[in-house]
């Protein structure tokens, strides 16, 4: 695991919520460091167990400005590329995983830092006058940690490649607006909103919680009818689970329920 203080991404668990910051000065820019250091943090917040995770920047201005563009001029195109399928193997984690992961954006998020929060499962973010998009083609690039396949399933194929054959980018409010992020927030009211989202991940039922995540991910890569099938087969094992026992019975007799995960 990588020295976590000089780590450009960290993880720490509070209550049942993980918390992964990235900490990289200006702009959160990565690296090949970087990306061990977040794979590093990923696993941290796995390992306890938490149902829920917030990713965060330690920069006021910058949630990630994507790829240190100074790095890939100073690598062999080879050396780009195995750090761009190492990146590819990162990210994936954030759905692969069964802990929900929160992207908090409250600063620019462009390129690959935007693809972070992509491959999150949710994204809130704070009204501001910074910055989203990718504008890797700007570089004589394309998007190549997941935008080009994760923008278009997220708000449809035209805007996408609207967006990425033109580099344009925008404000939070046109962000939501479009379906790049899930929620705008006042600024002043990020942090709040982001806790009560995961305090209340925290205390729902886990199981459920994470065969929800299963189901909707699987389910995006497959046809319709083999979709529903994985719904089914996520749904099957919950039916006999404690929890959801526990959940019934809870909500038959007015009461919260006390979740174990089993």
């Amino acid at each position: 695991m990588a020295d976590h203080d000089t780590a450009s991404a960290t993880a720490s668990v509070d209550g049942g919520v993980g918390t992964i910051t990235l900490d990289r000065p200006p702009a959160n820019s990565y690296d090949p460091s970087f990306i061990e250091d977040l794979d590093a943090a990923i696993s941290t917040v796995v390992d306890a167990g938490v149902a829920v995770a917030v990713v965060r920047s330690a920069s006021e201005r910058f949630f990630s400005a994507g790829a240190d563009v100074k790095g890939f001029l100073s690598r062999t195109a080879d050396e780009n590329n195995a750090m761009v399928r190492r990146a590819h193997e990162v990210f994936d984690r954030f759905a692969a995983e069964d802990c929900v992961f929160i992207a908090a954006i409250a600063g620019h998020a462009l390129g690959g830092g935007y693809e972070i929060a992509l491959a999150c499962d949710v994204r809130v973010a704070a009204e501001g006058s910074y910055r989203l998009g990718l504008p890797e083609v700007t570089l004589g690039l394309l998007p190549g940690t997941g935008g080009t396949q994760r923008l278009p399933r997220l708000i449809g194929p035209g805007r996408a490649l609207e967006m990425m054959t033109t580099g344009r980018s925008v404000t939070p409010d046109e962000a939501e607006r479009l379906g790049m992020v899930d929620r705008l927030v006042p600024a002043d009211s990020l942090d709040e909103v982001v806790g009560e989202i995961a305090t209340t991940l925290a205390a729902g039922a886990p199981l459920a919680i994470a065969a929800t995540k299963r189901a909707v991910h699987q389910g995006m890569r497959q046809p319709l009818p083999e979709a529903l099938q994985t719904e089914l087969a996520e749904l099957a094992p919950l039916f006999a689970s404690e929890d959801a026992t526990e959940g019934m019975t809870a909500f038959t007799e007015k009461r919260r329920p006390d979740y174990q995960g089993r």
